[in-house]
């Protein structure tokens, strides 16, 4: 429920080049003209400061994992940490789904699920990240810093990291012109990467569970328009349990509030 939420010119040109690099970076030429990756990286520098700085936005995008399919629409501040309030919808997969919205709120400490009937009596399920992080070993200790620094700029600087990006060309997004980035990372350097406070050996572990699922490659597309935001964001990672993730941003600066249910109407999950 939680991966999809999971990362443009600053002045400098823009490149159409279609050639990747290496995290060594490209070369200026003798003219002094930036390298196709060098533009790109220049170009995502700039796109990652102006949409972490805006705070917040509003989200919508679709997730496929296997036979499962969820789609999400709401709005998320990355201030101080994560809040969101979000309306999800699941079909397929080992739960199934009654295909009709849940509602799904998140705040730096945990995730609360309306199943749209009564548990145990309560109408509130609340993921503990800690909990989740202590019970689900290496996975839930990603979890739990994935969900503590999620921002849609995390995917830029993820790309910005590995040096791994080209420049597609221009494109049509929902009706806003913007600009396709592109690059691929290896299990290892995307579960490195995009990780902040999780041990060595949680790290290790998680690597085996991945290429044990067949995970070896991730490939993410980036789309940023021409005020330096991220409007939308693909990510596609080959499994036996193939996983393809696409998400929409929109409407940054928007307003959100997220209050968790009270105690009483909430159930902590087992």
């Amino acid at each position: 429920m939680m991966a999809g939420l999971t990362a443009c010119n600053g002045g400098g040109d823009k490149s159409n080049g279609t050639g990747g690099g290496s995290a060594s970076g490209g070369s200026n030429d003798a003219a002094g003209a930036k390298s196709p990756l060098d533009a790109a990286l220049a170009s995502l520098k700039a796109a990652s400061q102006q949409t972490n700085g805006k705070n917040s936005a509003k989200v919508e995008g679709t997730t496929k994992n296997g036979a499962m399919t969820q789609t999400m629409k709401g709005a998320m501040d990355w201030a101080s940490g994560m809040h969101m309030s979000a309306d999800i919808t699941q079909a397929g997969g080992p739960m199934g789904g009654s295909g009709k919205p849940m509602k799904a709120l998140y705040t730096p400490d945990a995730m609360y699920m309306n199943m749209g009937m009564p548990m145990g009596g309560k109408n509130w399920i609340k993921y503990d990240y800690d909990v989740m992080a202590k019970k689900m070993g290496a996975a839930g200790a990603l979890m739990k810093d994935m969900m503590n620094n999620n921002n849609p700029g995390r995917s830029v600087d993820l790309l910005i990291a590995s040096g791994k990006v080209k420049e597609v060309g221009k494109e049509d997004v929902r009706g806003v012109q913007a600009t396709h980035y592109s690059g691929t990372l290896s299990v290892s350097e995307l579960t490195r990467m995009q990780t902040k406070n999780v041990s060595e050996a949680d790290l290790k572990s998680l690597e085996g569970q991945l290429q044990a699922l067949g995970a070896k490659n991730e490939t993410i597309d980036l789309w940023v328009s021409s005020d330096n935001l991220l409007v939308k964001k693909h990510e596609q990672m080959d499994a036996k349990s193939p996983y393809d993730s696409t998400v929409y941003y929109s409407d940054y600066g928007t307003k959100v509030s997220v209050t968790p249910p009270p105690a009483s109407d909430t159930t902590e999950y087992k």
